[in-house]
């Protein structure tokens, strides 16, 4: 980035100089880097004015040689400009090779290039600065706008100047079109990307913002839950199999933990302690935050702990819960919505939402305490729920309605 520019015609002597004039030169100096370019022009030194850098007087000879130096000062300013506007480091050598007639050899900065090294480091940062979650993250970001570029430009990578506003907005389209991904889905993959064009702008290597102009904003998604109906069949239904048993069971410890299912598949029995209260507790960190998960475990959650006490994998592995696959335990829990009537599509995280909609904050645990509980960095995050409320609606309204009877 140029932060000082400056030009200078003045006169160099040497012992060639013997008919009395004498060479003039321009020295053209960006951030304190300098050139020098010969005008290939000469004039004697009682003839030139060094206060401002030009021939003295008003003679023919002075005009013609004026009129000259200003058209190699034009010419500097347009280099100076062809440089900037084509994103080009604005520098005293590079605008003499221009000068010259020469061109440039720039180093290009390749997107997907810089993209590959940002996630090498953020690999070997894992388990440190970075969950294992936010890093296979930024690794299917990286694979889609692979896919993207081959698919527009049918190339593997691209010079990073190249990125436009034309750039992003069709590359939101595909990855909604073609990758068939959801609005929010969509803005999480392209705020992977623009980390990439930030680094690019920090470093220099990338002069305009593509995103400028260009709206990020998430649409508000509603956050299904089970009611406590729908978690008592759940709860007391008997399945014709063991394996639906076993999901149903790791599906409601979540339900009344708050768990993720990264967060109850790493689960390890020595994460179960006695809490301050003398109850037992579950103490562990939240995989995709690395927030510590303080949790007093509820007596139905408990209970499904001790049912799997001697369970052989469990107890080989250290594990709280036999855990399957996510793709698994999904495709599981949509045979168990169907054998127990529940018309809600049921993923594994609509357990998560169950412990902070009807089983914490229904039941009048106050929205910090879940906040606490789930692992929010901020209580805006947990906000959300507390909109899908009905009962709360209703808890809120009784006074208000009692003064209209």
């Amino acid at each position: 980035m140029e932060k000082s520019f400056g030009l200078q015609f003045y006169l160099r002597k040497s012992k060639y100089d013997k008919d009395g004039e004498v060479a003039i030169y321009m020295r053209i100096t960006v951030n304190g880097g300098s050139c020098e370019i010969s005008t290939k022009r000469r004039c004697t030194t009682s003839n030139w004015n060094t206060n401002v850098g030009r021939v003295g007087g008003r003679t023919e000879f002075a005009r013609s040689l004026n009129s000259e130096l200003d058209l190699f000062q034009r010419k500097v300013y347009e280099k100076r400009k062809f440089l900037i506007d084509n994103d080009h480091e604005v520098s005293a050598s590079n605008i003499k090779i221009l000068m010259q007639g020469g061109e440039l050899h720039q180093h290009k900065y390749m997107l997907m290039e810089i993209f590959k090294h940002h996630n090498q480091q953020m690999k070997e940062l894992v388990g440190r600065e970075y969950a294992p979650g936010t890093h296979e993250r930024y690794t299917t970001s990286y694979k889609h706008t692979l896919s993207f570029l081959q698919w527009k430009y049918n190339v593997a990578d691209i010079d990073i100047n190249q990125l436009n506003f034309e750039f992003i907005t069709e590359y939101e389209f595909w990855l909604k079109s073609t990758r068939k991904c959801d609005h929010n889905s969509t803005m999480k993959y392209l705020s992977n990307f623009r980390k990439i064009v930030n680094r690019s702008i920090r470093n220099g290597w990338l002069q305009r913002d593509p995103f400028l102009g260009f709206k990020m904003t998430k649409r508000e998604v509603e956050r299904i839950a089970l009611t406590e109906f729908e978690l008592q069949a759940l709860a007391s239904k008997q399945f014709p199999t063991e394996r639906l048993s076993i999901v149903r069971d790791i599906f409601l410890f979540s339900c009344y933990s708050g768990l993720a299912y990264a967060d109850v598949k790493k689960l390890k029995r020595s994460e179960i302690v006695i809490g301050i209260d003398g109850e037992k507790w579950l103490m562990s960190k939240r995989q995709k935050t690395d927030i510590a998960a303080r949790i007093p475990l509820l007596p139905s959650a408990m209970s499904i702990v001790n049912r799997y006490a001697n369970n052989p994998q469990c107890i080989m592995e250290g594990r709280v819960l036999p855990v399957l696959s996510n793709q698994k335990m999904n495709a599981y829990l949509k045979e168990i919505a169907d054998l127990c009537e529940i018309s809600k599509k049921l993923t594994y995280h609509i357990a998560r939402h169950t412990f902070a909609t009807t089983v914490t904050l229904s039941n009048g645990v106050p929205i910090e305490t879940v906040s606490k509980m789930l692992g929010h960095r901020n209580l805006k995050t947990t906000q959300h729920y507390a909109r899908i409320l009905d009962i709360k609606i209703s808890e809120d309204m009784k006074e208000l309605r009692k003064k209209f009877l």
